[in-house]
């Protein structure tokens, strides 16, 4: 037998990844599995209640909307025209740019519209873009990525929620001045992100 000080594990199955324990009991050595009388049964408790969220996801009405949607568009000029002139959208200056947003609109590679229900409409000028199908009932893809907010305390909760999903992660999380973020892919290879504020 041997002891073991503060951080010990439930070893033996994926919550050793997750569930730090903390005891200074002795720990009954066997094989690759370790255990203390006084430990073991919050390590099932824990098992069952990841158990539970792996399967259910994240709870109804976690995720409060949709915070940002982007497109990519292959002329900026006439989708700033469209989306501003044309459909009357508020454009974004001035001290309403996203602070991580100000050098790129600055250099006229992004755009920022306003909707009526505060959602925001980023455009990314992508000048090698092919053009879009002739007939535009054809499907193509302009869309960059659409973002869910979430609050900023269920935020690293949604992040184990993917990862036990095993859901394709493209990056993060990330961190900014405007909050975190994570960005993942649906079942079509669309890229989708969950972000919340600082």
């Amino acid at each position: 037998m041997a002891d073991f000080e503060d951080k010990t594990h439930c070893k033996g199955s994926e919550l050793s990844k997750y569930a730090p324990i903390q005891s200074s009991q002795r720990i009954i050595r066997s094989g690759l599995s370790f255990a203390t009388v006084e430990t073991s049964k919050r390590c099932l408790d824990m098992t069952i209640s990841m158990d539970q969220q792996q399967t259910l996801g994240l709870s109804p009405n976690t995720l409060k909307g949709v915070h940002h949607i982007a497109l990519n568009v292959k002329d900026m000029a006439t989708s700033r025209h469209f989306y501003g002139a044309v459909l009357g959208l508020h454009e974004l200056t001035g001290d309403e740019v996203p602070e991580t947003l100000v050098t790129l609109v600055a250099q006229g590679k992004v755009a920022n519209f306003r909707l009526p229900d505060g959602t925001i409409l980023d455009l990314f000028g992508e000048p090698d873009l092919d053009a879009p199908h002739a007939d535009p009932k054809q499907q193509f893809t302009r869309a960059n990525h659409m973002a869910f907010d979430i609050a900023p305390e269920l935020f690293d909760q949604a992040v184990a929620m993917l990862h036990q999903q095993q859901v394709p992660i493209d990056h993060g999380p990330v961190s900014r001045p405007t909050g975190r973020g994570i960005y993942f892919y649906d079942p079509d290879g669309f890229l989708l992100e969950i972000r919340c504020d600082p």
